[in-house]
């Protein structure tokens, strides 16, 4: 039940504010949030992660769903006390979904969060499904590299930290 909680809770906050974003702006208006950290900058993304595979909307399609069909095996299978990995799988479930609808609706992923730390390093624009991707990945990794000695895994002795 924790992972369906997280990806709906994702895909609610991901669809709100992608409409929040297409109702007050034009493509590539930005408007500053914290000057010269974050501004909100309506940009299509037609590839994946960082500019990769431009209008590959097949490819993309197809390993989205292919990410859902592998979380949804999985889920029912995990040990009882994989609290981290169900999260973490919530947020890569709800992630995918929402930028599937994007590219299914539009073509286009809508991605409007735009860090801005000074002229020589700009981040790609991204959105709150991207967000849940990485920071459930993130998760993943930590839960595999230290569940275990953290209590995260079972079998592992010591306190649940993350």
């Amino acid at each position: 039940m924790l992972v369906v909680l997280t990806a709906l809770a994702v895909v609610a906050l991901d669809r709100w504010t992608k409409a929040w974003v297409l109702s007050r702006f034009q493509l590539h208006e930005s408007m500053p949030v914290v000057p010269g950290v974050v501004r909100w900058t309506y940009v299509q993304n037609r590839g994946a992660a960082f500019g990769l595979l431009q209008d590959q909307m097949v490819l993309l399609v197809a390993v989205a769903l292919v990410v859902i069909a592998v979380i949804v095996y999985w889920t029912p299978r995990l040990p009882g006390r994989a609290w981290v990995v169900r999260v973490a799988l919530g947020l890569q479930l709800g992630g995918a979904f929402g930028n599937l609808v994007d590219r299914l609706r539009w073509g286009y992923v809508v991605d409007f969060i735009d860090l801005d730390f000074g002229p020589l390093h700009r981040f790609p624009v991204f959105n709150v499904a991207d967000a849940a991707i990485v920071t459930g990945t993130a998760l993943l990794v930590l839960w595999l590299w230290l569940g275990e000695e953290a209590g995260l895994r079972p079998g592992g002795g010591g306190t649940n930290r993350l």
